[in-house]
């Protein structure tokens, strides 16, 4: 099985087979968005099975509401139009618990859903965590504070707000390890309680490797 992740929780872009070792690949991202099916298919010509993205900023890291547009909705979308076309029967998307609400970040996540549904992919999972915990590249001291802060709440968050509660990335991670390569056709999405339980279902063959090629800015 191959398959390719875009994106860091690795939250990135990537292509993955099972039974050898992984590899990197640096893209230019603005040329991804001009020319999708030549970059990729030049940087992985075997082509994937399945296609990942994790990738995601914020508009206070990305600078603005355009440059958080760009980053979040086209380079997503750029990357799964030239895995489609590369071959990829499956595309699983890390958005964000709310997607489509109300305010600019849902607004974009709503919208980079919408747009891969369209092209056509055999199979779509859509990721929505709530608040994720773990280590980031680039830490904030409110971030962290938040974290905890989520961490103590989460368990008292029960019904409808259960998916805003806070979940570890690595949680996440196996999930969408044992979502890949998964037959069945059709479109679904996961909140918190399914990423869970899907992870504990992967536990067992969480050390099985996976060939990820994974593409970074």
């Amino acid at each position: 099985m191959r398959s390719l992740l875009h994106g860091p929780i690795p939250l990135s872009p990537a292509w993955t087979r099972r039974k050898s070792s992984g590899s990197d690949l640096v893209i230019d991202f603005e040329h991804l968005c001009t020319a999708p099916e030549m970059t990729l298919r030049n940087a992985v010509p075997s082509g994937a099975d399945v296609a990942i993205s994790c990738l995601g900023t914020t508009i206070r890291a990305a600078g603005s509401q355009a440059a958080m547009f760009r980053v979040d909705h086209d380079y997503v979308l750029a990357f799964a139009r030239g895995a489609h076309a590369s071959g990829a029967r499956q595309f699983i998307l890390v958005s964000s618990v709310g997607a489509g609400g109300p305010g600019f970040y849902l607004r974009t996540k709503g919208a980079i859903e919408r747009d891969i549904r369209a092209l056509g992919f055999s199979r779509v999972d859509i990721i929505r965590p709530g608040m994720l915990l773990g280590q980031r590249a680039e830490a904030q001291p409110m971030e962290a504070i938040g974290q905890r802060l989520a961490t103590v709440l989460t368990p008292l968050m029960v019904g409808r707000l259960a998916g805003y509660g806070a979940i570890h990335a690595e949680t996440v991670a196996k999930a969408i390890d044992g979502l890949v390569s998964r037959a069945a056709d059709g479109c679904r999405t996961y909140d918190n309680a399914d990423l869970r339980r899907i992870a504990s279902q992967t536990a067992n063959s969480w050390n099985d490797p996976v060939r990820t090629t994974e593409i970074r800015n």
